[in-house]
């Protein structure tokens, strides 16, 4: 969601909810319907603690994870650029294959993964150039003991890559459970629906419209960024993007043709294979 939809969304929220108090005063007595005033306020305040404690808790959990993917996708493009440092130590032929798959995932990351990312989608499935790098690697047998360190040395940066590929994605799919986005819901209605009984004709429609629709934007704002952090990839303001994985690109194509290493990538520029 952009935030023109989303100021589209808060406005449309906040002109029901005023609609449902205007209503409600019309059918409200003189001095609300609580005759003890502070006694509903007590009532009221204890429920919205809870409502702002297990919001608070979430939009904390929401920003750990996006935190968490933009931290992965920088690690993750800082390793394609060493791994094909890496690769230069190896056997020719072997450095050849193994820096154009390389290329090729880098562009799969910052193009076809990317957009699935943005549709919630990617799951479990696997990066194909990560598959192709592995199986190009099964075969390689170092011959000597430069080849051994670059070996061995490829074999970690891998490992990390795959870890820092996981950070990436895991909330690409949402982050918080069902469950808590009903007990949200419930406490939102809850919030509204006790609000309404504060509907007073004696006061100025002003008043009556300020109290429930001050409430209603703190509440929809607040659960439109929770919403944001449980989707952190995609278009948008603010949400993450294929920054880092497209510098990366640019870096390699850099470093290949000051090192003299011709590398012809063996997919289109999205990253599908020829």
């Amino acid at each position: 969601m952009n935030v023109l939809a989303a100021v589209g969304v808060l406005a449309l929220l906040t002109a029901a909810a005023a609609a449902l108090m205007l209503f409600a005063r019309t059918r409200a007595p003189e001095g609300s319907r609580f005759s003890d005033g502070d006694r509903a306020s007590g009532v009221f305040g204890a429920v919205a603690t809870g409502f702002s404690v297990l919001l608070g808790f979430l939009i904390f959990l929401g920003f750990s994870s996006y935190d968490a993917s933009r931290q992965g996708a920088e690690t993750e493009a800082v390793l394609v650029l060493q791994q094909a440092q890496t690769a230069q130590f190896m056997a020719p032929t072997v450095a050849a294959d193994l820096s154009g798959e390389l290329v090729c995932y880098a562009r799969s990351v910052a193009t076809t993964e990317w957009d699935t990312l943005d549709e919630g989608r990617l799951g479990e499935r696997v990066n194909p150039w990560g598959a192709e790098l592995f199986l190009t690697m099964v075969d390689v047998t170092p011959g000597t003991a430069t080849e051994q360190s670059a070996y061995d040395r490829w074999m970690d940066q891998t490992a990390a890559r795959e870890e820092a590929r996981l950070a990436r994605v895991h909330g690409a799919e949402g982050i918080v459970p069902l469950p808590l986005w009903i007990a949200l819901g419930v406490l939102s209605l809850v919030l509204l629906g006790f609000m309404l009984l504060f509907a007073d004709p004696a006061e100025g429609v002003g008043t009556q419209v300020t109290l429930i629709g001050s409430v209603t934007v703190v509440m929809g704002a607040l659960v439109m960024l929770l919403v944001f952090f449980d989707h952190p990839h995609g278009a948008g303001l603010g949400r993450l993007q294929p920054t880092a994985m497209e510098r990366t690109m640019r870096l390699l194509d850099t470093e290949f043709e000051v090192a003299g290493v011709t590398v012809t990538p063996p997919c289109d520029g999205r990253g599908h294979a020829r």
